[in-house]
């Protein structure tokens, strides 16, 4: 846990090539609810998050994933809005529990998810 931990504060300093990572191969996609969008809605307003276009954010998260499809760490990459970074890396952390599809090979290895979220202005 505490190497995890190490390790997300160590990504989050250091660049991480987010283009270069494969996509996270869900077995289902993520559902992300109403009341998710209401939440993030909620933060961004509040904490004055800076928004790509209004009414919309979306969060890429770079998740670990071990040689038994376990979700080591999820972390967030930075869009100035800290609750909703990690909100989002939660929810991805969350989503991807049992929700993977089988891959060969062993070891660790690094995948990128993004989830969306939107709300009338």
């Amino acid at each position: 846990m505490i190497a995890a931990l190490a390790l997300a504060a160590a990504l989050q300093t250091a660049p991480l090539d987010w283009k270069g990572l494969a996509p996270l191969p869900w077995r289902a996609p993520p559902l992300v609810t109403p009341e998710m969008h209401a939440f993030v809605r909620r933060e961004a307003i509040a904490r004055k998050c800076p928004l790509a276009k209004p009414g919309a954010m979306e969060v890429e998260v770079a998740v670990l994933v071990d040689e038994a499809n376990g979700i080591r760490t999820a972390v967030p990459r930075a869009i100035r809005c800290p609750t909703v970074e990690q909100y989002a890396a939660a929810l991805v952390a969350s989503f991807a529990r049992n929700n993977l599809l089988p891959r060969s090979g062993t070891g660790q290895i690094w995948y990128r998810a993004q989830l969306s979220f939107s709300w009338t202005p």
